[in-house]
């Protein structure tokens, strides 16, 4: 070593772990040890789960599929009961129903009689959710070949699904038959808004606002929402052409008559409508790249007044407590939809500085997993 260059003992100590972990002779040493057992289980334990994630996910498709849950909404019922239900031999039933149990969807309320677990309860009455784990079906076949999919060697169900992502602009305003299908991931979105909507609405104060300007809104769920809590809003949606045919045809709730308007385009191509001083991304840059995001953040921008708003509402890399989440999950999954990457707040942050906001911060939410929300400020006066 150089005389006066500071030596990296934080990296000495990690490579020093990092090969005891490696020996077996320290790693069966550990876990007899009563001081380093429980370290050596809990990595045991850790890497068992990243092994056997898959089987935990298909039971838990097994049970959306098979309605296990409803029927259990009104109390403990017995296998027998339940095996009919799902349309199963009892010993398979039995089969999945303790593979429930161990994963906390269900509880045991006496021998052979099951109730809802706490993770089973939480998805009654709740289609955000059953939608999206009936949606991963379709990424769990992308997964089948991981290293296809890292290679490219491979067409997605995940890119064929979020078709509207790469698709040329003017096939989004061609008729019917001939532009990408969007009933599937319109009605997605739809019923997946409703996580998001009460995390973005809890957190910042929309009220404060005259018009509420949703980008990539889909069928409006989250505007809906927004106006129904504050009734002095307006409320504009911005979507595909294809979209906005969909909702348009779809009755609107009382309180949002008058105050709800749609706009249809592609924010590729198309100016953003001006006149809101609030704008809201909500789940939408995440699922294209830096390229698309620099247009669509300067396109805001420009729409924006002097003192307006932007709400980018999404789940963000880094998140504490859900790291896994961001460049484990979203990371794979985007690489399947074709598009997207998911990013940490400071690279937001840089884009939105770059696009020209005068002020970003990250304000907090309930679940971040579901969503955090970044907001920007223009400067309320022009430089």
């Amino acid at each position: 070593m150089a005389f006066g260059r500071a030596r990296d003992w934080p990296g000495v100590w990690l490579a020093w772990r990092d090969r005891l972990a490696g020996d077996p002779v320290f790693r069966r040493w550990a876990g007899r040890f009563p001081l380093t057992r429980w370290i050596a289980r809990r990595h045991a334990r850790a890497l068992f789960d990243l092994n056997a994630g898959f089987v935990y996910s298909q039971i838990l498709q097994a049970c959306v599929r098979l309605d296990l849950f409803s029927p259990l909404a009104g109390g403990p019922l017995p296998l027998s009961a339940l095996a009919r239900h799902c349309q199963l031999e009892p010993e398979r039933c039995a089969v999945l129903l303790r593979a429930a149990v161990a994963l906390r969807l269900l509880a045991m309320a006496a021998p052979d009689s099951f109730r809802l677990g706490p993770l089973g309860a939480a998805l009654l009455d709740n289609p955000a959710v059953v939608g999206m784990v009936r949606h991963h079906a379709l990424f769990y076949r992308d997964l089948q070949d991981p290293v296809a999919l890292l290679q490219g060697q491979e067409t997605t169900g995940l890119a064929s699904y979020w078709s509207y992502v790469d698709a040329p602009p003017e096939s989004l305003g061609a008729a019917e038959g001939q532009r990408p299908q969007v009933a599937d991931y319109s009605h997605l979105m739809t019923v997946s808004q409703v996580l998001v909507a009460d995390q973005v609405l809890d957190a910042y104060p929309v009220g404060r606002h005259r018009t509420l300007l949703d980008v990539g809104g889909g069928e409006g769920a989250f505007v809906r929402e927004a106006l129904r809590r504050h009734p002095r809003l307006q409320g504009w949606v911005f979507d595909l052409p294809a979209v906005s045919a969909r909702s348009t045809d779809q009755p609107l709730p009382p309180e949002c008559a008058g105050r709800l308007h749609r706009h249809a385009g592609d924010f590729r191509v198309t100016p953003l409508p001006r006149g809101a001083d609030l704008i809201t991304l909500v789940r939408v840059l995440h699922d294209h790249h830096d390229d698309v995001v620099r247009a669509l953040l300067r396109a805001v921008f420009q729409a924006l007044p002097p003192g307006g708003v932007l709400l980018i509402a999404e789940p963000l890399a880094g998140t504490p407590g859900a790291e896994p989440m961001g460049d484990a999950y979203f990371g794979l999954y985007f690489l399947a939809m074709g598009s997207g990457r998911p990013r940490r707040f400071e690279r937001y942050r840089e884009l939105l500085l770059e696009a020209g906001f005068a002020a970003v911060r990250q304000h907090a939410t309930a679940i971040p997993l579901q969503a955090s929300l970044i907001e920007a400020r223009v400067a309320a006066t022009p430089v």
